[in-house]
């Protein structure tokens, strides 16, 4: 069966589509525009909510054409989304899907580097490994 076909849209916004896979984890899917921080934190703010209501504790983002993010918002997920994030959902592993654009994997570098201690991030470049990794971690 088609992994896609197991999930159910959750959320959308100018950031991009969010759902819950029946697997245990919930998908980003990035929308290729420069988003302003609003936006980008609605959109993650979305992402804490269903990692809460589900009790997800993985997420696997697809970053596909996404636009780099802004310092503001790189500082904004490191010092208080992922905190929130470990705390209130205990959510510790990231399966990210690399972006094309050198630049937007710059700020993906950025923001690993920069996360708390804890938080498991592993970069792939297509979604069958992207999953398959999530999967294999508990």
């Amino acid at each position: 069966m088609n992994p896609r076909l197991q999930q159910t849209l959750y959320f959308e916004s100018l950031a991009g589509r969010l759902y819950y896979h029946t697997a245990g984890y919930v998908r980003l899917a990035w929308a290729p525009e420069r988003l302003p921080l609003p936006v980008i934190m609605a959109y993650y703010e979305q992402v804490l909510a269903l990692l809460r209501s589900t009790d997800c504790r993985r997420i696997l983002s697809e970053h596909g054409q996404r636009a780099p993010l802004s310092a503001e918002a790189q500082a904004w997920i490191t010092t208080n989304w992922i905190p929130r994030a470990m705390s209130l959902a205990h959510t510790r592993h990231c399966a990210i899907v690399e972006g094309a654009n050198p630049l937007h994997r710059l700020s993906t570098q950025s923001v690993v580097s920069a996360s708390p201690a804890g938080f498991v991030f592993k970069r792939l470049d297509n979604f069958p490994d992207a999953e398959a990794w999530l999967l294999g971690v508990v």
